[in-house]
């Protein structure tokens, strides 16, 4: 009985071509380990967990040659990898997420019918605030339905809808430090509560914020070091408190 796995039944699992499989063997990236009775290559597991990291690197958009070298690195353990990915898909989505945040803050603000000053951008957005953002942000998310959302209900902002906006997560801010330094677990329910007022926020000011997008959002807080800079200037561990207490709300609305 032969163990393993074809090359087929590799390449509907990993979401890639029989060719991509057969082209990562002849350049010695990924050589199956197995043999059948008949002299077939089969992928082995630990043939698997290599595809994955080969993938992984490439979806970042390492050339192959580079992967290689990475992954034949005697030095570098397995718990390495995953920390080193880690890191390069936090920077990744960081970058994302900014231009997400460009569509929500200042984007809008552009293409509203009461036009933001740079000066003004800057005082409402603070200044780390880049108007290079914006095209970028349309560029990636100009297609999506929250932009399009936002974009519909934004274009009638003024300086004054902004400055409302912002002091209104500036207080909301301001009570989940109070319920974190308080010793509020997040999953409890004012955390929860709390969770809910945020996603409100979003919901009231920008796009219709559901739980799958709001776990999104979360998850972004974590993954994404400016986000969690925001809120750990706030109070040190407040990003990861706040990404809990979405979790745990988002469980309880499912559970209902």
């Amino acid at each position: 009985m032969s163990t393993g796995y074809s090359v087929g039944q590799v390449a509907g699992v990993a979401g890639v071509t029989v060719r991509t499989l057969h082209h990562y063997d002849e350049i010695g990236l990924l050589s199956p380990r197995g043999r059948t009775a008949s002299g077939y290559r089969r992928y082995e597991d630990a043939d698997l967990d290599r595809l994955q990291q080969v993938l992984f690197y490439r979806e970042l958009g390492f050339p192959l040659e580079e992967i290689a070298a990475i992954l034949d690195d005697g030095s570098v353990s397995p718990a390495e990898h995953l920390r080193r990915q880690h890191q390069l898909l936090t920077a990744r989505i960081g970058h994302l997420q900014d231009l997400a945040a460009a569509v929500e803050r200042a984007m809008e603000a552009e293409r509203m019918g009461h036009r933001l000053t740079p000066e003004e951008k800057f005082e409402v957005f603070g200044a780390d605030y880049q108007e290079s953002w914006e095209e970028e942000a349309e560029q990636k998310w100009g297609g999506t339905d929250a932009w399009k959302e936002s974009r519909r209900r934004t274009t009638r902002y003024g300086k004054a809808d902004w400055q409302r906006i912002k002091a209104e997560l500036d207080a909301l801010n301001e009570r989940l430090v109070r319920a974190m330094a308080a010793g509020l677990a997040p999953d409890s329910g004012e955390a929860m509560d709390l969770a809910e007022v945020h996603r409100g926020h979003i919901t009231d000011n920008f796009y219709d914020c559901g739980y799958r997008i709001h776990r999104g959002l979360a998850a972004m807080y974590l993954a994404d070091p400016r986000f969690t800079a925001t809120y750990e200037q706030l109070a040190p561990g407040l990003a990861r408190w706040l990404h809990d207490a979405i979790i745990a709300n988002a469980d309880r609305a499912e559970r209902s």
